[in-house]
């Protein structure tokens, strides 16, 4: 990615632990936009702390993937419906370049401001509270639809592989939410740890699956989709013509959809200065593999037309029209570990951007209280019984990942944006990690960050027009309410405090 600009970790880029936070003096300045704060005391903040240093680069590298893997067995291949190949191949690239440049712009971020507010934190100190409160909810909106559609897919899994006779049903979506749940709740090492192997599985599946499907590719099924003569642009590798491209970008995100909720583990991580920059740049660079060995195989196997609308594109790459062998069997299987990785992961990353808005005061205060084991647990269980009733309620696993995608891609603009302003407003601000291209990278991110936005109204504006809803109840609890109520000294409100205080010295 780019060089380490200094070895050490600066003590004003870091910020102050908790207990330091809990001492700070009241008279500190708000940032631009803030409300009037209070401080809290030092046993709020005690009563409010994960388990730090539990996470090293290799945890957080698997917990990137996590979040992503599930997207190479699913979903992806929709966008060949909208776009046929040429059109997902080239959304793809649009999009995995919008996440390079935005994971090059998150490594700086993260390295200035490591704490668990990853992108609320970030945006919070270059564009005020409001700012904040738009990066953060657009986040939680994600991380909180993003489980319950997959524990629906999961679902589907368990029911087609005739695993103990069940069904896709409630029963099953509590299973999985009380288990996974239950193993964050025991600590954040352990969850990792778990994390790590069941992704580890997954990617593993993927490799085998990428040589099997290989021994039958043919090209000439890549553009094998019909062609619409009315579609402007149309040709076989479009056949949807260029307006097929834009609306295959939130598909070819699926690919990469997650791997930004990496700084969302800082405060838990191990040396997150040096950490989180390495563990972004590898994730990043294993989703960049998996998804070129995935796209190519799977739809060269069989043909484009053959996996379009497949639930389970990867099996059906394998099996053609010959049923099951052994190898699309392990490929089912494996299928299920990486929908696990990834609902597993995105539950993590969900708690995590409630706890940190929760002790900020943005969200009810007591969402941020942690366990004896330093664990989130209301963080972990309102969230997780909210996905569950989703789940249970509607069965609509696709319309809440359209709503998720809509969250993220409001987000990843603000983030981009973040970077720019405090790269603009604050010149010399220490940067142990810079972003290579500077601005020039997190503008390309903001732009296609946007392009990506107006795409989800292509494929479902209804999804859209679900999760404006979501986004304008809360902001109206943000501005009636909790701006008012805010936590001067959580961690990464004092990050921007200390930002403003610098400003007025130096001004005077």
């Amino acid at each position: 990615m780019a060089d380490y600009a200094d070895e050490r970790t600066p003590s004003a880029s870091a910020g102050p632990p908790a207990s330091a936070a809990a001492s700070a003096p009241p008279a500190v300045p708000a940032s631009p936009g803030a409300s009037p704060g209070t401080d809290a005391d030092a046993a709020y903040l005690e009563r409010r702390t994960l388990r730090r240093g539990s996470a090293g680069w290799l945890l957080l590298t698997g917990l990137g993937v996590a979040y992503v893997v599930s997207g190479d067995f699913s979903g992806w291949n929709l966008g060949l419906a909208k776009g046929g190949f040429g059109g997902l191949a080239l959304a793809t690239v649009l999009m995995g370049a919008m996440y390079a440049c935005l994971v090059f712009s998150l490594a700086e971020l993260s390295a200035i401001l490591p704490t668990a507010g990853g992108g609320y934190g970030f945006a919070r100190r270059a564009l005020g509270t409001w700012g904040g409160f738009l990066t953060g909810t657009a986040i939680l909106i994600e991380y909180v639809l993003a489980p319950a559609a997959i524990v629906i897919f999961i679902g589907d899994y368990v029911e087609s592989l005739g695993l103990f006779g069940l069904t896709s049903s409630w029963p099953v979506y509590l299973v999985c939410f009380a288990l996974f749940i239950g193993i964050h709740l025991w600590g954040v090492g352990e969850a990792l740890r778990f994390s790590l192997v069941v992704t580890a599985i997954a990617v593993a599946a993927l490799l085998v699956f990428a040589v099997g499907a290989f021994t039958e590719f043919d090209a000439s099924g890549l553009d094998d989709i019909p062609v619409d003569p009315s579609a402007a642009g149309a040709s076989s590798w479009l056949p949807f013509g260029v307006l097929g491209i834009w609306a295959a970008f939130p598909f070819g995100m699926w690919f990469f959809l997650g791997v930004e909720g990496v700084p969302l583990a800082a405060e838990e991580a191990q040396d997150p200065v040096r950490s989180l920059p390495k563990a972004l740049a590898i994730s990043m660079g294993i989703l960049v593999l998996l998804a070129v060995l995935t796209f190519f195989a799977a739809t060269g196997a069989q043909g484009a037309a053959a996996v379009k609308d497949a639930g389970n594109p990867l099996v059906v790459a394998l099996e053609g029209d010959g049923g099951p062998t052994a190898l699309s069997r392990f490929v089912n299987y494996a299928g299920l570990a990486g929908l696990v990785a990834s609902f597993f992961s995105l539950i993590y990353a969900g708690s995590r951007q409630l706890f940190a808005l929760s002790r900020a005061g943005y969200l009810p205060r007591f969402l941020s209280l942690t366990s004896r084991r330093k664990a989130p647990y209301l963080g972990l269980l309102i969230p997780g019984a909210l996905g569950f009733a989703l789940a249970a309620g509607t069965g609509n696993g696709a319309r809440m990942l359209n709503i998720a995608v809509f969250g993220a891609t409001i987000s990843y603009a603000l983030m981009a944006l973040s970077h720019i302003v405090l790269r603009r407003r604050e010149p010399g601000l220490e940067r142990p990690y810079r972003t290579p291209g500077g601005v020039a990278t997190s503008a390309a991110a903001f732009v296609l960050a946007l392009s990506a936005l107006v795409a989800t109204f292509l494929v479902d504006k209804d999804a859209a027009f679900i999760a404006v809803a979501v986004y304008a109840v809360a902001l109206a609890y943000f501005a009636f309410y909790s701006r008012h109520r805010l936590v001067a000294n959580a961690p990464e409100e004092e990050f921007a405090a200390l930002a403003a205080a610098e400003a007025e010295l130096d001004r005077g």
